[in-house]
């Protein structure tokens, strides 16, 4: 199976992840509650010892901000913060979790990893038919993910353990609501 299969690890960047970032109150919390960065780890672990490629999300704007809507409830908080600019320690890849020559790099600028990214070209070239989802939000990028990764006629599983929103119930909320489009598995049960 390993050969149609891809590894998403979205959005586990400094600003969100690490102790020192701006989620450290939130989705720090709850990651270490759900054990979100061992069980990260862990599939990584696997899916590099299995040849599986991994794709990295990244959320992240110029300096200026210029990609950012000026509308969004969640950007606007980003830009009027100084967060979530590229280049900056904030956008990179939480270091548990370091890419390695050979990893894919994807940045967005929306919610969803596929809005106006590289992502399907991507993943068609390759022959990918399956995304195993992981990262922050539950009920941000991996709901996104999972719908729309559904909707371009992907086989979709949400790591259910490698995610978390910042609150439990934004979390189960967005897998109760994503169960219709995605198999929903642990690091440890999906066959890679």
């Amino acid at each position: 199976m390993a050969a149609d299969t891809i590894l998403l690890v979205m959005d586990m960047i400094n600003d969100l992840v690490h102790p020192d970032g701006m989620g450290a109150k939130t989705y720090v919390v709850k990651c270490r509650e759900r054990n979100v960065y061992q069980n990260t780890t862990s599939i990584i672990r696997r899916a590099r010892e299995a040849g599986l490629p991994i794709g990295y999300v990244r959320v992240g704007f110029s300096p200026d901000y210029r990609e950012c809507p000026p509308n969004s409830p969640v950007f606007s908080k980003a830009r009027d913060n100084g967060f979530f600019k590229l280049g900056q320690w904030g956008t990179e890849v939480y270091g548990d979790f370091a890419p390695q020559d050979g990893d894919i790099d994807i940045i967005k600028h929306r919610v969803s990893p596929f809005y106006g990214t590289k992502l399907t070209p991507l993943l068609s070239a390759m022959g990918v038919k399956r995304l195993l989802l992981t990262g922050v939000s539950t009920n941000g990028v991996v709901q996104a993910a999972a719908r729309e990764g559904h909707d371009r006629d992907f086989e979709c599983v949400v790591l259910e353990d490698c995610c978390a929103g910042a609150t439990d119930d934004e979390h189960d909320y967005a897998l109760a609501g994503v169960r219709r489009f995605a198999t929903i598995s642990s690091a440890a049960g999906v066959t890679i």
